[in-house]
């Protein structure tokens, strides 16, 4: 019986072209050998099966190698080189630091490093799973490591990076070998197929390759598994059976399934999945990815990041024709809301057909609502049709008189009562012009003090100053209800409540020649506001220094009428109407309230 070889060994890469996924490392290697920049220590760190310790081995090699390619490969043909291959060479050691971790141990190999290499000129000295080394056995290797013979060389190797102390990860060149990219696995594995005489489907060997996760030894073991199942044909359908993976066409037929809102068959589906052993979280899981692979189709420049097979990137491609972007970003947020909620569910079975009848009645909301906006659409346009046809005649035109009655006001103040709407409650008039300039009353305080040549006067003087003067300081609006709140407030700490109120609820209007134009509702705020009238014109001619600002009162009489009919006038008019209520009023013996 002929003994068996693993691929992982039988494949294992002899040179550094053939190293598979590590192509930035295996140059940088071989020019420092071209140049002769070899480190005295080399840590090599990433995950398990992307060729750590294969490059170890080849840089061992190389190194040593009496006649060196010009590719700088190693010969194969020289002493060194067949001692190498043999596995009896005297210039390279390895050494497994998980079994050898003792402060004993490195002590050996510190002993070693002192003698000189019989054959070659270097000792290569490579440690794998480092990170197993005692923080005893670190530091007895760091003074070697630092300083070591000219001929000795290390190399170190571990899947953890993070566990190994910084004093000697700075005594290292440090590379990180990255995970090995599905294509360049599965390219890997159609060339040993080639070799063995295997037939393998390629959507076979990507699956293989997304099982292996970056790991090419892993995914060797796979593919040796799967031979031996199978026999000398590598099928999509083995390998999914073997490996227990959920096919792609249950999350094909169960997305069909949501896109028809057929809730029955997505629930049978999920019963078939779970009847063929597979679980439930697993598929939730999947699904999710099965909506981000369709989402990643909806766009040409994201379709390289679909890590699938040709034949199966087809469909991915046709299906995602029939799925809207926010239909797909809508399924991915319910498939990630149940994936979080599904281990500390105590019905498992029923959260997933939960997910799968609401990802039913998603397609049905969408087409509900844009069959509104359908229908809206519709509305409108027909409205607009019917607006197009109907001819409407011009408005007559009738002028619109105005009531004006005027009231004599004392200081020459004029009073109108206009049939005009109550002013809005914002106060921004536009104005015709530039915006003044706003003086404010302490800097005209300190201008006419400065005209008085130095000399002191007293309050009382300098206000008889100002009102001979005639001033007319620029206004603006914001100045104006400055000084209308500041009186205001002065009102009530003088214990007039209602005029103050009157004032807050009727703010001034600015109009043109400094006019003040209060609109009010009815001849009784008229005559209290008449009464302070004086006060208030003086009040605001001090304060905004403008002897020229004149106060209009303007009623509206709209408003009059509606808020001075009183009771009598109210039920003469009702009677007009009606008769019988003058008889109720006299049978019940009934009063007008007034």
């Amino acid at each position: 019986m002929e003994n068996f070889i693993v691929s992982a060994r039988k494949y294992r890469p002899a040179t550094f072209d053939t190293v598979v996924g590590q192509l930035s490392i295996t140059s940088t290697l071989k020019n420092a050998i071209k140049n002769k920049h070899l480190a005295q220590a080399f840590l090599f760190c990433g995950p398990r099966g992307v060729g750590k310790t294969t490059c170890a081995r080849i840089l061992a090699k190389t190194i040593n190698c009496e006649n060196v390619s010009e590719t700088i490969e190693a010969c194969n043909r020289c002493p060194s080189c067949l001692s190498f291959n043999d596995s009896h060479s005297l210039n390279v050691f390895e050494l497994d630091a998980a079994s050898n971790n003792s402060v004993d141990d490195i002590r050996n190999l510190v002993e070693q490093v002192r003698f000189a290499p019989q054959l070659g000129t270097k000792k290569v000295y490579i440690i794998d799973e480092v990170h197993m080394l005692s923080t005893s056995a670190f530091n007895a290797f760091l003074k070697t490591l630092e300083e070591p013979p000219s001929h000795a060389i290390f190399i170190l190797a571990t899947t953890e990076k993070h566990k190994i102390i910084p004093t000697i990860l700075s005594r290292c060149q440090i590379f990180d070998f990255n995970r090995i990219q599905i294509d360049d696995i599965m390219q890997h594995l159609q060339h040993i197929a080639e070799k063995e005489n295997i037939s393998a489907e390629v959507d076979a060997l990507h699956i293989i390759a997304q099982k292996a996760d970056g790991a090419l030894r892993d995914a060797l073991s796979i593919f040796d598994q799967i031979v031996t199942f199978t026999g000398n044909s590598v099928t999509y359908k083995a390998v999914i059976e073997n490996l227990n993976i959920l096919d792609y066409d249950y999350y094909f037929k169960v997305t069909d399934a949501f896109l028809n809102s057929d809730i029955p068959l997505s629930l049978l589906t999920f019963n078939d999945i779970l009847n063929n052993g597979f679980d439930g979280h697993n598929f939730i899981v999947g699904l999710a990815s099965h909506f981000r692979n369709l989402l990643v189709c909806k766009d040409a420049s994201t379709l390289q990041l679909l890590e699938v097979g040709n034949n199966i990137k087809d469909k991915y491609k046709q299906q995602s024709n029939a799925c809207t972007p926010q239909w797909l970003l809508d399924a991915l947020n319910i498939s990630n809301k149940f994936d979080i909620q599904y281990k500390s569910s105590k019905n498992q079975r029923l959260l997933v057909e939960l997910c799968l009848m609401q990802l039913c009645s998603l397609k049905k909301n969408v087409t509900q609502i844009n069959n509104l906006g359908n229908e809206k659409n519709d509305t409108a346009n027909l409205l607009a049709e019917k607006k197009n046809d109907i001819i409407i005649p011009p408005a007559p035109k009738t002028e619109e008189k105005k009531e004006l009655v005027e009231y004599k006001i004392p200081n020459t103040e004029k009073t109108e009562v206009v049939n005009e709407k109550p002013p809005q409650t914002s106060y921004n008039p536009k104005p015709t012009s530039p915006k003044p300039q706003t003086i404010s009353i302490s800097q005209i305080i300190k201008k006419n003090i400065s005209s008085t040549n130095g000399t002191e006067i007293n309050a009382e003087k300098k206000e008889n100053n100002i009102s001979e003067k005639h001033l007319e300081t620029p206004l603006n609006i914001d100045n104006l209800l400055i000084v209308w709140k500041k009186y205001s407030d002065l009102m009530n700490e003088k214990g007039k409540a209602n005029f103050r109120s009157l004032l807050i609820a009727h703010a001034p209007q600015l109009k043109e020649n400094f006019t003040v134009q209060i609109t009010i509702e009815n001849d009784v705020q008229r005559e209290e506001l008449k009464l302070e009238q004086t006060e208030l014109l003086g009040f605001l001619k001090k304060e905004l220094q403008n002897n020229s600002i004149t106060i209009t009162v303007v009623i509206n009489a709209n408003q009059q009428e509606k808020n001075f009919f009183s009771s009598q006038d109210k039920f003469k008019r009702m009677v007009e109407i009606n008769p019988n209520l003058n008889l109720l009023k006299q049978r019940l013996d009934l009063d007008l309230e007034y």
